[in-house]
């Protein structure tokens, strides 16, 4: 659902509220990003909302007067679709050099190694089982 969907840091930060805190208005949202909550600051979250909302990324309740603004879209799908394009540009598609390169700079602790490596192993059961 989420493929080829770019979303800007800002847009992100409004979908992490959504996700975290579930429905929102604008105010909600404006004074969870912005606590001064200027004209300014209001107008730039509409503006984002607005964004996103022609991203399909987030649906708008008009059903009450403050329009209630729920995410669309899920947040590992996302993720996938924000990976999917960073391997694109950067790896010819492929996400493995990505993982690779992660695994090598990346200091992880017993534990997520751990969890890397169940990854693997069930990744690499399906792939026996599908053959």
């Amino acid at each position: 659902m989420a493929e080829g969907i770019r979303v800007t840091d800002a847009q992100f930060a409004v979908l992490e509220l959504l996700w975290k805190a579930g429905p929102q208005t604008v105010r909600q949202l404006t004074a969870s990003l912005y606590p001064s909550l200027t004209t300014s600051d209001y107008a730039t979250v509409q503006k984002l909302l607005d964004q996103l909302e022609e991203k399909d990324c987030v649906r708008r309740d008009r059903s009450t007067f403050a329009h209630v603004f729920h995410p669309s879209v899920d947040r590992a799908d996302l993720l996938d679709a924000q990976l999917q394009q960073v391997a694109n540009r950067l790896c010819e598609g492929s996400l493995a050099p990505m993982l690779l390169h992660l695994a090598e700079r990346v200091r992880l602790s017993k534990a997520e190694r751990q969890e890397l490596q169940d990854l693997l192993d069930a990744a690499k059961g399906r792939r026996h089982s599908s053959n």
